[in-house]
């Protein structure tokens, strides 16, 4: 791809800076911003941070008409291209360049201690997206792709699916079973369609009879023989009911009706 080609996106804006001239280093300690004269900045305007490929740019424009005034490029972080000074956390060394191979180092620094901190943090996430890019790239490479499997149709390739074979057998033996009492079971063997079934045979009575003590034989054994109790000739054959409201237990003996 083509590095005029590479998406830019901007991940951060702050509308005051100041940039300043600052001294050699005079050792290996680090710059110092009490060194600068922070009263009397050479440049104030707009800061950008524009990220494109894996190189942060920190673009200095002028706050109305938008000319760039420097720009640093930056391939990582922390590291020389952009450096904290050590008495403060409002001010940076940056090395800006010019697109001919000429660079210079100047000084930045934030009115404010949070744009300082989102200048800090939105470096620090950029490269660390570059890590995680990097990593997973080198993943991809060092893993073994091995022949792949093609699954895809040749031309004029068939296939055929077997779902079972449907008997019509079945279907029509299963609309009969419907028909069949309406939806319901067919019923027993033996038993007429549409019918109930028969009621169960009663047992046979048992041939019960009075003894001279007024108990009852034995059920078990078999049942005596005995004659029918005759009503007496002289009287009704249901007997007179008027007579038994107000007559004894002898007299319904004596008819044979007992009385309860």
């Amino acid at each position: 791809m083509m590095a005029d080609s590479v998406y830019e996106s901007v991940v951060c804006v702050k509308p005051e800076v100041h940039v300043y001239k600052i001294p050699p280093r005079a050792s290996n300690r680090g710059y110092r911003a009490a060194d600068w004269k922070l009263d009397e900045p050479a440049w104030s305007g707009r800061m950008k941070i524009i990220a494109k490929g894996t190189t942060a740019f920190i673009k200095l424009e002028d706050k109305n008409t938008g000319e760039l005034f420097a720009q640093a490029p930056v391939d990582q972080y922390p590291g020389s291209a952009v450096e904290a000074v050590t008495d403060s956390s409002r001010y940076f060394v940056i090395r800006i360049e010019d697109g001919n191979g000429r660079h210079a180092f100047i000084g930045l620094g934030f009115a404010d201690r949070g744009d300082s901190f989102d200048f800090n943090v939105a470096l620090q996430d950029h490269f660390k997206w570059v890590k995680q890019e990097s990593e997973f790239a080198r993943q991809e490479a060092n893993q073994d792709p091995g022949p792949k499997l093609d699954l895809g149709f040749k031309e004029g390739q068939t296939i055929k699916i077997n779902i079972g074979n449907i008997k019509k057998k079945e279907s029509g033996g299963a609309m009969k079973s419907r028909a069949v009492g309406g939806g319901l079971l067919p019923p027993p063997p033996g038993v007429k369609s549409g019918g109930l079934l028969p009621p169960a045979a009663a047992p046979a009575p048992t041939a019960v009879c009075p003894t001279s003590t007024g108990t009852l034989l034995d059920l078990g054994g078999p049942a005596p023989i005995s004659a029918p109790i005759a009503a007496p000739p002289s009287q009704d054959l249901w007997g007179d009911f008027t007579a038994a409201g107000s007559g004894s237990s002898q007299d319904a003996v004596q008819t044979g009706w007992v009385q309860f």
